[in-house]
């Protein structure tokens, strides 16, 4: 069952609701998004609350939006396609590598049982953890650290999502990743990335390819140097 937490109607006006559910037609069903968990959860999140004000207008256009720090928030279509991967049915507890703005957070909160969120800019996991106490999510759990290394504490993870991009799948994450465990990671240079949906199948990873993509890179120890 989803979360679907209540959203007062001052911070949710009647056209962004109008154009989240034009997104979802449009974007989301449209392009082949069949899972009604994903599709519920994001015609409910207030995407626009999670991006400046001057952003707003753009927020459920198909592209991504700036949020500062030099990251972006993806654009919906593959913030769907990395829900639908992971085939979530509330009763995960999982670990996400990138908090940006918090609202891949929000749906995850929807969709999973415990979330635990690694963001290595400070600003942004405040800026998040913000909103989405506003939004009364209780299931959430902010870090800030070095998203390629996980959260050893916690672990094992039963799904991990990775919001940028990594040279390769790393070690650390799946590790953390409980066997028949999911992950959906970004792998790849700056010009040629792929969505890759990792299962941890007798301790080895299966991978599956999903789709062509472009994030902004995964910096850390077991990702790319500062800089890159």
């Amino acid at each position: 069952m989803l979360l679907l937490t209540s959203v007062s109607p001052e911070n949710d006006a009647g056209k962004f609701v109008a154009q989240r559910e034009l997104m979802v037609a449009t974007q989301l069903r449209a392009r082949g998004i069949s899972d009604q968990r994903v599709l519920a959860a994001m015609a409910h999140v207030p995407r626009h609350l999670f991006v400046a004000e001057e952003y707003r207008d753009q927020a459920y256009e198909d592209h991504p939006v700036p949020i500062g720090e030099g990251q972006t928030l993806s654009q919906p279509y593959i913030v769907a396609i990395m829900l639908q991967a992971l085939s979530l049915t509330g009763s995960e507890r999982l670990l996400e590598i990138g908090t940006g703005s918090g609202y891949m957070t929000a749906l995850l909160a929807e969709l999973a049982a415990e979330v635990y969120s690694v963001e290595r800019h400070a600003s942004l996991a405040a800026s998040a953890e913000r909103v989405l106490a506003e939004l009364a999510y209780r299931n959430v759990h902010l870090v800030v650290a070095d998203g390629s290394q996980g959260l050893p504490q916690h672990a094992p993870f039963t799904a991990i999502v990775v919001s940028a991009a990594a040279p390769d799948v790393p070690p650390a994450l799946f590790e953390q990743l409980a066997e028949n465990g999911r992950m959906v990671i970004p792998v790849g240079p700056s010009h040629a990335q792929a969505l890759q949906l990792v299962r941890k199948l007798n301790g080895e990873p299966v991978v599956e390819i999903l789709e062509g993509c472009r994030f902004v890179p995964l910096i850390g120890g077991q990702g790319y140097p500062e800089g890159w």
